[in-house]
């Protein structure tokens, strides 16, 4: 059982703050990701939680237990490292004890911990080998039963997957996810790629310059993003956006269309962000009617759906999602039209959400 609460967690390098107070609680079982732009104190924070670095303001409590001041040892944390951290002259099997028998548990202990880790992470015929006779996958998921032979109440884990390749990424991170349902423990897992964000977590924390930008559930973030920040951040392709101006219940883009919508935000902003995902505009070789003119760029085909890439005035392009027959030649007049329930607005002077 692990609760996790942050109250002003505050951290310094000499004259630079890096973190400027987090606030955060994370309930018992829970898989939580940190995600964010390299640089945002996403590892930093995760350090600071497993006592390697010290908190320079702000409190740490495990359990209600206040945390501060407690050895990395006696935290009941174990953390998983980007670079596997192996021991590179012990086989899998010593390195898996050697963290268990520093804990002073019994010979016939460590032996059942070892098993029942090799068991879920399917080690068994690697026990003997050293790290240099192990794939990347393979050091990883030692890695990982190195951390779980010592029954952690909280399992950290940096970046696990940046070294791996794309296949191996995929087939580690079900391991993951399923290592996580069967443990049922409470883990916080730090990445930089958002697709292992939205794939793994029950919660989303989304870091930015040393500040929490939301926290909530996959979904969340991606149908109502809290700025433009995490509007841009999750998702891929990235969501579009358009400066606006409202005039009645029409919403202008100089020099690039209008469109009619019977809801628009009850602020009363004039100047507006519009924002819409790929899969929340259609392109027509039409250019009749309302809609934004655009130019295309390129077409990316995937196989089983295509992306229309266009440049809507001086903006940067804008993706849309189309069926995978699509085809349009490169600098093709075309019009964009959007679905009006798929439509985001932000303020153009805070960049917050807006209701509508």
């Amino acid at each position: 059982m692990a609760r996790l609460s942050l109250r002003g967690i505050k951290k310094r390098f000499k004259a630079v703050e890096v973190l400027h107070g987090i606030d955060l609680d994370v309930n018992d079982r829970e898989l939580i990701v940190f995600v964010g732009p390299s640089g945002c104190g996403k590892s930093t924070l995760l350090r600071l939680i497993a006592g390697l670095d010290p908190i320079t303001d702000g409190e740490f409590l495990l359990n209600d237990k206040r945390m501060n001041e407690v050895a990395p040892s006696r935290r009941g944390i174990a953390m998983v490292f980007q670079s596997y951290a192996l021991y590179p002259h012990m086989d899998v099997y010593e390195n898996m004890a050697f963290g268990a028998r520093l804990m002073g548990l019994s010979k016939a202990e460590v032996e059942a911990r070892i098993q029942e880790a090799t068991r879920m992470l399917r080690l068994e015929p690697l026990l003997e080998r050293k790290p240099r006779e192990l794939s990347g996958g393979q050091r990883q998921r030692v890695a990982i039963g190195r951390a779980l032979v010592r029954k952690p109440q909280l399992l950290l884990l940096d970046e696990p997957l940046s070294n791996l390749d794309a296949a191996l990424r995929s087939e580690v991170r079900l391991e993951i996810a399923r290592l996580h349902r069967e443990i049922g423990g409470t883990t916080i897992y730090v990445t930089h790629d958002q697709v292992e964000a939205m794939t793994l977590a029950d919660r989303i924390v989304v870091m930015n310059g040393g500040r929490i930008e939301q926290f909530g559930s996959p979904r969340e973030l991606y149908e109502t993003p809290a700025n433009t920040f995490v509007a841009n951040f999750i998702g891929s392709p990235r969501m579009a956006m358009l400066g606006v101006e409202r005039e009645g219940d029409r919403l202008i883009a100089p020099g690039i269309g209008a469109i009619s919508l019977t809801r628009l935000p009850s602020a009363a902003d004039r100047e507006l962000l519009m924002g819409v995902r790929p899969d929340g505009m259609s392109i027509s070789p039409d250019l009749q009617g309302e809609g934004f003119a655009a130019q295309v760029v390129y077409t990316e085909y995937l196989g089983d759906s295509a992306y229309v890439y266009v440049k809507m005035g001086e903006g940067a392009p804008v993706s849309i999602r189309c069926t995978p027959d699509t085809q349009y030649a490169p600098d093709t007049p075309v019009k964009i039209r959007v679905m009006p329930d798929k439509l985001h607005f932000f303020s153009s002077n805070t960049s917050q959400r807006l209701a509508v």
